[in-house]
């Protein structure tokens, strides 16, 4: 019988030490602000007093995307997983808490969630609920941690990062980085299809001009003298380059070679498969 006592005391004990832990700012101190605003990223950052910070990023290209990161002072010690809830604050009386996601959470790494999870969250904020990810203390096997994003001050900024977000370039730096330029039969000038990527080159050069190295290499059909197409061939990338220095990339970090009518990819047997060897193919690499 004692012993029975002992273990029922020893449960409820047990019981009584689990705890959760919560991590959420104050109503009157929630601080959403932009941390980045440019037209190549959008990053709308919420500070969470004791943990760390939640992340909302928006990146430029092709397609519209979102992603939400849990950037942790302290990183997690083993594989998990989280849930994500939408939580209705003390003033929605009544309200019920809403499934969001399952956020995945990995050895020494931030917890993240991809696009449909974290505008949803996005959409929750603006509302007035609290996204709130709940999980297994990985230090602590008593506890329980709770972290929340408080929506206190949030549309303004919401305002500013979705105005942010529209404006982003509607490209990359993966879809600039190798870009083959054409040209009219001898001559330096651009097709109109070339002059238009040239030109969404610059727009991104205009954001980041802090490239590691800009290879340019000129190329010719076989019509014309040797000498002067290799001539042609450098005359073409020199202006490529010209045109990259003057939105602000440092001359020296660009390479300009002229190869002329060498290294055909296309044969000179007509005058479309000509258009093909009159180039100059532009190689951007960042560090």
């Amino acid at each position: 019988m004692l012993r029975l006592l002992l273990l029922s005391l020893l449960a409820v004990a047990t019981v009584s030490h689990a705890a959760m832990r919560q991590y959420a700012a104050a109503v009157d101190a929630s601080d959403w602000k932009m941390v980045e605003a440019s037209r190549l990223q959008c990053t709308l950052s919420h500070t969470l007093p004791g943990y760390g910070d939640a992340l909302f990023t928006s990146m430029a290209s092709k397609q519209l995307n979102m992603e939400f990161e849990l950037d942790m002072k302290l990183l997690p010690k083993k594989f998990d997983v989280a849930a994500v809830y939408s939580v209705p604050p003390s003033w929605m009386p009544g309200v019920a808490p809403k499934p969001i996601a399952d956020m995945t959470i990995r050895k020494q790494y931030n917890g993240d969630l991809p696009e449909d999870a974290a505008w949803t969250m996005l959409s929750e904020l603006e509302k007035g609920f609290w996204p709130t990810i709940y999980y297994q203390d990985w230090y602590n096997r008593y506890d329980k941690v709770a972290v929340s994003l408080n929506a206190s001050n949030f549309t303004p900024r919401y305002r500013e990062f979705i105005s942010c977000v529209s404006n982003l370039l509607p490209f990359s730096f993966d879809d600039i980085a190798y870009t083959v330029l054409s040209y009219e039969k001898n001559s330096t000038e651009l097709t109109a299809y070339a002059q238009k990527q040239l030109e969404m080159i610059g727009e991104y050069l205009k954001e980041d001009s802090d490239l590691e190295l800009v290879l340019l290499d000129g190329y010719t059909d076989s019509y014309g003298g040797r000498w002067t197409n290799e001539q042609l061939s450098i005359r073409r990338a020199s202006q490529v380059k010209d045109y990259f220095t003057a939105l602000g990339v440092p001359a020296e970090r660009i390479e300009v070679t002229g190869h002329g009518e060498k290294r055909h990819i296309s044969p000179n047997s007509n005058s479309d498969a000509r258009a093909l060897n009159r180039r100059v193919v532009v190689h951007l690499s960042k560090s």
